[in-house]
């Protein structure tokens, strides 16, 4: 129990302190945290953390070495496999529902952490279309850059339809692409709104986008702030965070798809729609879309 100071220049009477000791005893924590607990909490994530280096590292010399000798699926079915695996090691237990539709498709998730590219690969292998910057991440950056990643280079017209083009053919010849419409991170209570422009391949391409709800989840239930890579906080401080974590989950839905043949605007808004009614989130009717 917390130790309580008395200022000598204003002393309590009795009930002032029942009521003090009360309020202590309303918040007091019935399992509090010893020193041992936090160092076996420090001591796990160290742990972790090292077990995550190893897998990364081994990832990469996956990719280098063998990926160019195995055959497209083989190249899928590890990259599923590696990414469930990378989950564990972090702590992370994976709880997914439903499937992604085969063939060429547009996936469109609501964006939390970089966890997110490997929670959706474990539902299916795909590519993905990222910001440039991620390049630079340690170890991740060149995983990513080296499994079939499309960067998008700001404020480079000339680049943006070069990408659009290479999106259009990745799904045409029946690949799984990623974006995350938001364009950036939330910490998992909200969403932001989803940029039409980024769903104009499954237009053009002709094919269903494949919506995908993620969120993570604590273990007493609650949405886990550990894996958001939002605000100022940087990969590493994330990755600290997650294996820090108790009983974390991420949970994934994949939702219904829907043709395309829709405008893009509306596909936008059908998503963010089915996204946001999965995870409880506050949203708007979007218009009408041909399912």
């Amino acid at each position: 129990m917390a130790r309580v100071t008395i200022p000598l220049r204003h002393v309590p009477g009795p009930g002032a302190l029942a009521n003090a000791a009360r309020r202590r005893t309303r918040g007091a924590n019935p399992q509090p945290r010893t020193p041992h607990t936090t160092l076996f909490r420090q001591i796990r994530a160290a742990w972790r953390l090292l077990l995550t280096v190893i897998h990364l590292l081994a990832g990469c010399a996956t990719v280098a070495f063998r990926f160019p000798r195995w055959n497209a699926q083989q190249r899928l079915d590890a990259k599923r496999r590696w990414s469930r695996e990378l989950l564990g090691r972090l702590g992370v237990r994976l709880d997914i529902h439903g499937d992604i539709v085969s063939g060429g498709t547009l996936v469109v998730a609501n964006h939390i952490s970089w966890l997110d590219i490997f929670v959706i690969n474990a539902l299916r292998p795909c590519a993905f279309v990222c910001k440039d910057d991620v390049k630079s991440w340690p170890l991740i950056g060149w995983l990513v850059a080296n499994t079939d990643t499309i960067f998008i280079e700001r404020g480079n017209r000339a680049a943006a339809r070069r990408t659009a083009d290479a999106m259009v053919a990745r799904l045409q010849s029946g690949a799984a692409m990623v974006v995350f419409p938001e364009g950036t991170t939330t910490n998992g209570t909200h969403m932001l709104p989803f940029r039409p422009a980024l769903l104009q391949s499954a237009v053009d391409a002709g094919v269903p986008v494949s919506p995908v709800s993620i969120r993570y989840r604590d273990a007493k239930q609650a949405i886990s702030p550990a894996p958001a890579y939002d605000g100022d906080i940087s990969l590493w401080q994330c990755m600290r965070a997650i294996t820090l974590a108790e009983g974390l989950v991420a949970e994934a839905h994949a939702l219904a798809a829907v043709d395309s043949q829709s405008e893009r605007q509306h596909l936008a808004a059908h998503a963010k729609h089915e996204i946001a009614v999965q995870l409880g989130i506050p949203h708007h009717t979007p218009p009408h879309v041909q399912g």
